[in-house]
Parts: C-alpha cells; structure tokens; sequence
C-alpha cells in the first residue's frame, strides 16, 4: 500500500475526526483500494421483471458478493485501516451482513474480531462468522442492547469499534456497489434515470448518493414500513429512534439511522418508499423466479419498492440488490403455496 495508501486514508481520517463531508472523489479513492479484493458483481436483467415494473430494471448483484453481501466493500476499508495503525482486534454490532463482512475482513488481516448480534439474528449469518473464526456475541433486540455490549466488551477487550454507519470508510465502501452500477450502465449508453437502494443503518443510501453525483440520478431510498427510521428522521430533520414493528427484512431492522449517512443522504435522496411485507416477499419471489437470484428480504425491498415504483422514477432504474445471505426455511415457506396468478402483469 505504502505511501498512496498513507495520502488516501488522511482523507478519510479528516472526515472522521473533524466531520468533513465525503465526496465522489472517497468513493474513487475506495474503488481503488478495493481493486482486486472483491468480485465485480455482475448487473442482471430480466423481461418479466421490467414487464412488472412497467421499466427497464438494471439490478446489481450483490448478493453473489464475498460473504454475501455488499457490506464485505466497506469492512475491508475500515478494517485495513486499523490493522495498518496497529489494531489489537476489532469489534462490530450488525444485525448479521456488516459482522459477516467485519470477520471476513478480520480474518484477513490475522486480528481478533468479535461480533455482536441480535439474540434473534438469521442462524445462516450467525454461522457464515463462526466459520471465519470470530466470535460471537448476541444481545437482546433493539440497536441500544447491541452499541451498550460493543462498548462493554471494547472497555474488556480493548478491540478497536467498526461502526457500520458512522465511520467514513465503511460508507465510502458502500458507495462502491452503486458507483459500480452507474459505471456499468453508462458504458453500455444506458444512463440511469433512478437507483433504488435499501435502508437500514443509513451506509448503503448514503455511499449511494456520493456515487451519484456527478450523474443526473435520482437516489431512491426504500425501506421497511415496520421499521421508517430514515423517513422519520426526515421528517424530524435529525435521526430518531422508531419503534421497529416485525419485518422479515432482517438486515434493515435498525430503527434509527446514523448520523454520518444522514448528514450524507438527506439532502440527496429523491424520495423514499416503505415497503409493506407482503410486497417485500412478493419481490423476494420474483427475483428467484424470473431472475434465477438468492436475495435476503433487506435487497428485495429495494426491488419492491422498484417494482411498484420505478415508471415513475423514468425509464432505466437500477436496484441494488445487497445480499442474499437468506435462511434456506424463509425462502422454501415464502415460495410454498405461492399462485403464479397472483404475478400477472397489469
């Protein structure tokens, strides 16, 4: 890495340490550094879905990334950051795809990484972290049981904290997957008119919308109804904490968005769709049967809120499908009993 990385991860360090905003020029950077480390996933396309959407629907494919999701992009950022400064070992709190990637990252750079998760996270993703050797630690429900086991076990451990929302490497990374996406696009003369992009935590909406400037896109936003946190906070012009309902899309369950995306997102995103369950379900279907992918809940409500939306958004949507890290049980219950009527195209 040497000296181009030492001049990459300054900038970084600013952003971090004074609150400078990021720009397109972080998500370069990141592209960069992440070259060679992960897999260029690939952009799918299917009639049958653009019939349903009444669009063209370019969707990236993340859930065919390392550790199967986007997430494994800013976790490798943050977690050579420190390894580089002399980390002692690293520690995470993520409803699962954000710990998957920080082990994953973890174990490459030989440090020590425990993960907290809640008492209630996927066993599939809960597995796929104990197979890299990190340990896990699960806490209650709710995003406060998880940041307070975090600062717990930091205090004993004297781990270093990969927050998966406020620190700017982990965005910046994130931001790559849609950077990926319009580049993509661009290259085949197809300029998007709109991506549609998940949230959660806040990362995924906010690297979306640096990786967005400089095209004339909209950055969708959409997320569970059972769980508004980006919506709210639009509406209070700060991030609160919601009261999550249930909702399958596990990996957006945090209900409350981070600071740092926020800031980033807030005044970049065109709009934002909730998303009922049955809808994210229905899109969960639809990308096995018509497009032949795996994606967990959390990416089928971005093709949800895609598929009901996206003639409105233009004629081209791209829909950042974030990973697929699904329990096989989900998948077989929701395509059980499933009628082929009820996918008719209007």
């Amino acid at each position: 890495m040497g000296k181009a990385w030492a001049q990459e991860a300054t900038a970084f360090s600013a952003a971090e340490k004074y609150g400078i905003r990021l720009d397109r020029g972080d998500i370069d950077r990141a592209e960069r550094r992440l070259a060679g480390r992960i897999w260029r996933t690939p952009v799918v396309r299917s009639e049958h879905l653009d019939a349903l959407a009444g669009a063209r629907l370019w969707l990236k494919a993340e859930n065919l990334q390392r550790g199967g999701s986007f997430k494994v992009r800013g976790a490798l950022l943050a977690v050579e950051q420190l390894a580089t400064a002399g980390s002692r070992g690293v520690i995470a709190q993520s409803t699962g795809n954000h710990a998957i990637a920080v082990s994953l990252a973890a174990r490459e750079y030989r440090l020590p990484a425990t993960l907290v998760l809640p008492s209630d996270a996927a066993p599939v993703k809960i597995r796929r972290i104990r197979e890299t050797g990190a340990e896990v630690v699960l806490a209650g429900t709710v995003l406060a049981d998880r940041v307070a086991m975090v600062e717990k076990l930091r205090d004993v451990h004297g781990y270093d904290v990969v927050d998966p929302y406020e620190n700017p490497h982990v965005v910046a990374g994130q931001g790559t997957a849609t950077a990926e996406l319009l580049g993509e696009t661009a290259a085949k003369g197809v300029p998007l008119d709109a991506v549609v992009v998940p949230i959660g935590g806040g990362s995924a909406i906010a690297g979306a919308c640096l990786a967005a400037r400089g095209y004339e896109v909209a950055v969708v936003g959409a997320e569970p109804a059972a769980v508004p946190a980006f919506t709210a906070a639009l509406r209070e012009r700060q991030p609160v904490t919601v009261a999550a309902g249930h909702t399958i899309a596990d990996g957006l369950r945090p209900e409350r968005i981070g600071a740092l995306p926020f800031g980033l997102a807030r005044g970049s995103v065109a709009e934002v769709v909730t998303v009922r369950e049955p809808a994210i379900a229905e899109a969960l279907r639809a990308a096995f049967l018509d497009a032949r992918l795996v994606i967990e809940p959390a990416a089928a409500t971005a093709l949800a809120a895609a598929l009901s939306h996206a003639a409105g958004f233009g004629t081209d949507v791209g829909v950042l499908l974030s990973g697929g890290n699904v329990e096989p049980g989900l998948v077989a219950s929701l395509l059980t009993g499933h009628a082929d009527e009820s996918r008719r195209v209007p």
